[in-house]
């Protein structure tokens, strides 16, 4: 079963300032999901406080997102075709809240008594069904936008709620953790037990915020795309899904997120190692970098839909992750060349901050525009296929990134292996020759690859005017299907 081979415009219905809000409070389900999963946080908790190898650790979180990938868009193309009274969004983002709260206290309350290799086992098939939770909920919830709204300005607005809330959410949960469960007075950031506290709180963070936006969303279902279900032949379907996911522009993201996301794989899983070792920072100071970056999330929503207006998406997308990049490098390239503070002077953390804040302002607005740039890939994708295909495109997105963010997350265990950096070490007391050795492996591939990311995306197809010309062509085609139907009843 799939749509009818005509794709019909979702009903026209105001986006009004309620819709934006509860759509947007979802995302901190993702958030906090993003930033307690990511590598960031599972590398040292695998490594150094379970006591996996740490090629273990990367391999693993590499298979998981792999599989992650692979899973994501046959839930989006189910979701296209899921027909309920409650539409094809909300019943699977209805289900996911008690999966994600669940799998959540289950993965960071673990048996202690357990040997390394047992917990591995145990907290791999876990990570891989929190995994799935969650991905019950964005994918669906992600794959909402482009019927909530089909402006082309409005979707930046849209999404920038999305990218607001998750960043705070997520940031600010991220805090907690550094701040009280990891803190020094709680046993600092290797405690074992901080990390099962803090997971029972992330899991009712979780579960709210889903609950909370599915209700708030609920009355726009009249006002979504309801594609009517018919019989075609599977061959068929593999073709309109082929057209869909081969659609130039969706490529070029694509591969645009390949790079960058190898980059921010091996980024994320050395951070804490740089944070604590290569800075001197403690949990206290970490916490105040995820500040600076809830404090960014205000100024990137507020500079993507003027920047997005101003220059069009494209050219502020890039424009914007291009200075990111360099942004981002700054500090550790500094180091390397010596002309950073040493590590007791303030301004050391003083800086950090400020960069942080800047890169992240920027590459949080150039998120929420590409996210948009995506969303109008729906009615491109479906002027060539007569489908649409919001879950299958929004999924199809995430693949290569997931992907290689597991290769990445898998070449920094490589990097923490081959600069032979201790697994049991006290925080704080790594020899700074394998620190500056790990930066010196990281930086130049890291920053190359995120150079080629924003190169990548000067491909990208659509603008403003081929997006109206594809509503019109839609429009046309449905005008001309109906007039078809009523004429074979009369």
């Amino acid at each position: 079963m799939t749509e009818t081979p005509t794709a019909h415009l979702p009903a026209a219905a105001p986006l009004t300032f309620q819709t934006k809000l509860f759509y947007g409070l979802g995302s901190v389900a993702f958030g906090v999901t993003t930033l307690s999963l990511t590598s960031a946080v599972l590398t040292p908790y695998l490594n150094r406080v379970i006591g996996l190898p740490a090629v273990w650790v990367g391999t693993a979180i590499m298979l998981t997102l792999m599989l992650d990938a692979i899973l994501d868009p046959a839930l989006g193309q189910f979701s296209d075709r899921l027909r309920t009274k409650w539409g094809r969004r909300h019943p699977l983002m209805y289900l996911s809240a008690p999966l994600v709260a669940l799998t959540c206290v289950v993965f960071w309350n673990s048996p202690t008594h357990w040997s390394p290799e047992k917990s591995g086992v145990f907290l791999v098939g876990m990570l891989v069904l929190m995994k799935f939770a969650v991905s019950l909920y964005e994918v669906p919830s992600a794959a909402l936008a482009p019927e909530l709204t089909i402006d082309y300005n409005a979707r930046t607005s849209l999404f920038s709620y999305r990218f607001f809330f998750g960043v705070v959410g997520g940031l600010v949960m991220n805090i907690a953790l550094y701040q009280v469960f990891l803190s020094p007075a709680n046993g600092g950031m290797l405690n074992r037990t901080g990390y099962a506290h803090y997971g029972i709180l992330a899991a009712v963070v979780m579960a709210l915020s889903i609950i909370i936006s599915a209700i708030g969303t609920h009355n726009r279902i009249p006002y979504l795309s309801k594609p009517e279900a018919r019989t075609v032949p599977l061959s068929q379907v593999w073709r309109e899904i082929s057209a869909t996911i081969t659609n130039p522009s969706l490529v070029v993201i694509m591969l645009s997120g390949f790079c960058s996301g190898v980059a921010g794989g091996m980024g994320t899983a050395l951070s804490q190692y740089f944070f604590i070792e290569l800075w001197g920072l403690n949990g206290t100071s970490v916490s105040f970098l995820a500040m600076a970056g809830v404090a960014a999330s205000v100024t990137g929503v507020a500079l993507a839909g003027p920047a997005a207006r101003r220059f069009g998406k494209k050219a502020a997308m890039i424009s914007l992750f291009g200075i990111s990049v360099v942004a981002d490098a700054l500090p550790q390239g500094l180091r390397l060349l010596e002309l950073m503070p040493p590590n007791s002077s303030p301004w050391v953390l003083r800086i950090l901050l400020l960069d942080g804040f800047f890169s992240a302002t920027l590459a949080i607005a150039g998120f929420i525009i590409i996210t948009s740039m995506i969303a109008d890939v729906v009615e491109d994708a479906a002027v060539q296929t007569g489908v649409r295909s919001e879950g299958l495109l929004m999924a199809a997105n995430g693949l290569l990134p997931k992907f290689t963010s597991g290769f990445g997350v898998f070449l920094a265990g490589l990097l923490i292996t081959t600069a032979h950096f201790p697994t049991h070490a006290a925080a704080g007391t790594v020899d700074p020759d394998i620190m500056r050795h790990m930066s010196m492996l990281y930086l130049p591939f890291a920053t190359g690859m995120k150079v080629l990311s924003v190169l990548v995306l000067l491909f990208y197809r659509i603008d403003k005017s081929r997006h109206e010309h594809n509503l019109a062509t839609l429009a046309e085609a449905a005008a001309t299907a109906e007039a078809a139907i009523e004429e074979a009843r009369s």
